[in-house]
């Protein structure tokens, strides 16, 4: 007989997800969460702190104002950290609260500790004070989520040199910034920074950035970023960095050498799996710690213990990990789960924001589908006029030949939000009929959808 039905170790999107789903089914479930307080990553060093940073920034520069007022117009004058940390503050304990609510109102456990697999059923539970437990469980979830990848010639020092999860405890703004890491996190902190108007360096060792996204959205980004002066130093590796009087100097291999006030790195994540002891249960995991399961059910090689979220690694998005959670406790708990919608969008929380769901137009190319595309410019939208937006743009992809739906990418202003009409319509397998005949609430930049629609099908009425 085991203590629980389910042990879950992780408090983030997939764990909590997965506990208040097997405690919906009348199971015993405990969560093992080794951080001060529940949530995991996403509420703490995450998803929930970036996005907050991001919308405080955003409010207090002014800068969605700045399209009628100037480059120059500010809310507050002069921001400060603390600005930044009090909003921080007050959002990350609203989510903390909601969540240990969840759990006591569907009587899921809980226990503060570091968890360590000792048998393929039994987990140790070490407190902060050093006092272990040992539960077992019928099932186990592995949802610890990731860390930063700290390499060894990067001088971290938590104040000038930075990771990912440092910088929302910035102890001042800097007077410049270099982020070493054009992925989401990175291109998302180097955004925002630079909409505080802090002069922004972006290094990425490969000529590219962000490759899943459609390469045209990419362009238009990189015009935009070039535009309000941050510097791109695509396609040379970091040599060395170092800190000297004038500052942080990141030695590039072209030869060049950018001097900052500050450092971010956010060149990767690692699985936070070293200390879970997963060779007691037979589990082993890849170079960047990282747990291989079944795509279907989550299962690892050992069939009562699952893993989702960020530990199984792509796509690493806080809405595909819940589900992940939600569809590894049915599977456990004999329930089969309905299978996902084929297209679940991507957000990108940069300033401007970028959103994507379905093909690319090098993914239509490449499977030799006809296609014809339809874009419409924010700036054409009587909602974007008011808004004063002189950006931002709406790509749709058709099938010349089904009149279907292939894909939406969106960038600007509200990308996250609008993308969720074409989700559905890709998913219900619409077709561009849809967006021609359907009646848009007037006026919001949703009507760029018609606007899409109608270029997208003047040109495939030729």
């Amino acid at each position: 007989m085991y203590d629980y039905d389910m042990v879950v170790i992780g408090s983030g999107p997939s764990g909590r997800r997965a506990a208040v789903q097997c405690a919906k089914l009348g199971k015993a479930v405990l969560v093992v969460e080794k951080g001060r307080r529940v949530g995991g990553v996403s509420v703490h060093t995450g998803t929930i702190p970036s996005k907050t940073l991001r919308e405080t920034v955003l409010n207090l520069s002014g800068w969605r104002e700045r399209g009628f007022y100037g480059r120059s117009y500010r809310v507050k004058q002069d921001i400060a950290a603390s600005d930044l940390m009090t909003r921080l503050q007050k959002t990350l304990d609203h989510e903390v609260e909601v969540l240990e609510h969840q759990f006591s109102r569907n009587l899921v456990r809980t226990a503060n500790g570091e968890a360590r697999l000792v048998s393929p059923h039994e987990v140790e539970i070490t407190s902060a004070i050093g006092e272990t437990k040992v539960v077992s469980a019928a099932f186990i979830l592995i949802a610890c989520g990731t860390r930063p990848f700290r390499p060894d010639y990067v001088p971290f020092d938590g104040a000038t040199v930075l990771d990912s999860d440092e910088i929302i405890e910035l102890p001042k703004l800097p007077r410049s910034l270099a982020v070493i890491g054009a992925g989401v996190i990175g291109v998302e902190y180097a955004t925002i920074f630079s909409a505080l108007d802090v002069p922004v360096t972006l290094i990425e060792p490969r000529p590219t950035f962000l490759d899943f996204i459609d390469k045209e959205l990419i362009d238009e980004f990189m015009h935009e970023l070039r535009d309000r002066n941050v510097a791109l130093r695509l396609g040379s590796k970091v040599n060395s960095i170092e800190k000297t009087a004038q500052g942080i100097v990141t030695n590039l291999s072209d030869g060049r050498h950018v001097t900052t006030e500050m450092l971010l790195f956010a060149a990767g994540r690692v699985g936070a799996t070293d200390r879970l002891n997963l060779e007691a249960a037979g589990i082993v995991v890849d170079h960047r710690g990282r747990i291989s399961v079944d795509p279907v059910t989550l299962q690892t090689s050992v069939p009562h213990i699952y893993a989702a979220g960020d530990v199984i690694g792509f796509p690493s998005l806080a809405s595909t990990s819940m589900e992940q959670g939600r569809v590894a406790a049915c599977h456990a708990l004999g329930m089969e789960p309905l299978a996902p919608p084929e297209f679940f969008p991507y957000g990108i929380y940069s300033v401007p924001e970028i959103s994507t769901a379905g093909l690319t137009e090098e993914e239509v190319r490449t499977r030799g589908i006809p296609y014809e595309v339809g874009i419409a410019r924010f700036r054409e939208t009587s909602r974007g006029h008011i808004m004063g937006l002189n950006s931002g743009m709406m790509k749709m992809i058709f099938s010349t030949k089904t009149r279907r739906l292939l894909g939406v990418h969106i960038l600007g202003e509200g990308a996250t939000e609008l993308i969720h009409i074409g989700q559905a319509v890709l998913n219900l397998k619409g077709t561009i009929d849809y967006f021609i005949q359907n009646t848009f609430n007037y006026p919001t930049l949703a009507e760029a959808y018609k606007i899409a629609g109608l270029d997208a099908w003047n040109r495939m009425t030729r």
